[in-house]
């Protein structure tokens, strides 16, 4: 759906680490030195989805097709990346292709692991790469008022009711504030300049704790710190360990469990990363049911029938006369689709339905 979650922090972190683990793939190259990520990587990553298990175990299909989430690896800022440090401004324009951000931070102590700033500091490393993000916003703003002034001194009225938006901004970041904190962020002036210039601080964040083993268990000082900062900004942190992660790449799903039973911890924190980054897009999944594939499709939560069928085919919105649908949670307590409908669970839903999440569909259609 051209909808990305960008893994971004200081060198160093785990970042790529993260990234080989959450696309099995091992394609980002991991190394003990700053910089060791130069161009972004990107990956489609499926969605677990136990729902698709068990729908399988009814329907016995010959596939079994996830939703998937786009992942990029974005090389590691510095202090001063706004201007240029580092390799600066390109990766900056990388972070603002994403829609969601996962910020990895180093939250355990390792004299063997370099760390760019001397020490562990999971608050001064957030700081710096939010500094930085907002420094990038504080430009690019600047830049837009400059050629908005312009064309309102032409009399364009749509120039002048962004000028306003952009200066009151302009105004609310020079004070250290987040873009994503100020108070128009929904008026109609923001959301046309915000358009394009994709601000960075408007974004969502989440949190990546990475620790060590021990630190799977009871909270370490360095993530009780980051969640106590995590919560007066109303963000997320999800606790990981990214070496853990990355030898478990290759484990099916009992070893899997076994070795996160053996941890204390019962989902792993990739699989929290996934399934949280997904909710944060504002995205779900409604299910087709066959012998020839079981799948879960995507969607933004709020999606009509129609705008829903059309993530199949075109062909499916275009023609669309009505759907069948199920509930998840029906279609597995009686057995799939024909015990659902013998138990009156089928129903008939038009055009102003809103699909709901776990919903099992049919499309009719008429081209």
């Amino acid at each position: 759906m051209g909808l990305g979650i960008g893994l971004v922090g200081l060198p160093n972190v785990g970042k790529s680490t993260t990234f080989n683990a959450l696309t099995k793939a091992q394609n980002a190259e991991s190394a003990n030195y700053p910089f060791c990520t130069i161009e972004p990587n990107k990956a489609v990553v499926p969605v677990p989805d136990k729902r698709l298990d068990e729908l399988s175990k009814i329907v016995n299909p010959e596939r079994v097709q996830h939703s998937t989430l786009d992942f990029v690896d974005i090389a590691g800022l510095v202090k001063g990346a706004s201007k240029g440090e580092g390799l600066g401004n390109k990766f900056l324009g990388n972070i603002r292709e994403t829609e969601v951000i996962l910020h990895i931070v180093r939250c355990f102590e390792d004299p063997n692991i370099v760390h760019t700033e001397g020490s562990i500091d999971p608050i001064r490393d957030v700081e710096i790469i939010e500094q930085e993000l907002l420094f990038a916003d504080i430009d690019a703003v600047l830049k837009r008022i400059e050629m908005l002034r312009k064309k309102a001194k032409g009399n364009d009225k749509d120039a002048k009711m962004q000028l306003e938006v952009a200066e009151a901004l302009l105004s609310h970041i020079e004070e250290g504030n987040t873009v994503s904190t100020f108070a128009d962020i929904d008026s109609d002036g923001f959301k046309a300049m915000n358009k394009d210039l994709r601000l960075l601080t408007s974004k969502e964040i989440i949190y990546g704790a990475n620790v060590d083993e021990e630190g799977l268990g009871e909270d370490n000082e360095f993530v009780k710190t980051l969640k106590a900062y995590a919560g007066e900004r109303n963000r997320e942190v999800i606790k990981l360990c990214a070496k853990v992660e990355e030898d478990m790449v290759d484990f099916d799903e009992e070893e899997k469990e076994e070795m996160l039973a053996d941890l204390g911890v019962t989902e792993s924190g990739l699989d929290q990363i996934i399934h949280k980054g997904f909710d944060k897009l504002g995205l779900q999944s409604y299910f087709t049911a066959g012998v020839k594939e079981v799948r879960a499709w995507t969607i933004r939560k709020g999606t009509t029938a129609p705008k829903a069928a059309a993530v199949i085919h075109n062909d499916f919105e275009k023609g669309f006369i009505r759907a069948e649908v199920i509930s998840y949670e029906d279609f597995i307590e009686f057995g799939g689709e024909q015990g659902a409908k013998e138990a009156g669970k089928n129903r008939l839903e038009g055009k102003e339905y809103i699909v709901q999440d776990g919903d099992v569909m049919h499309f009719r259609f008429n081209v």
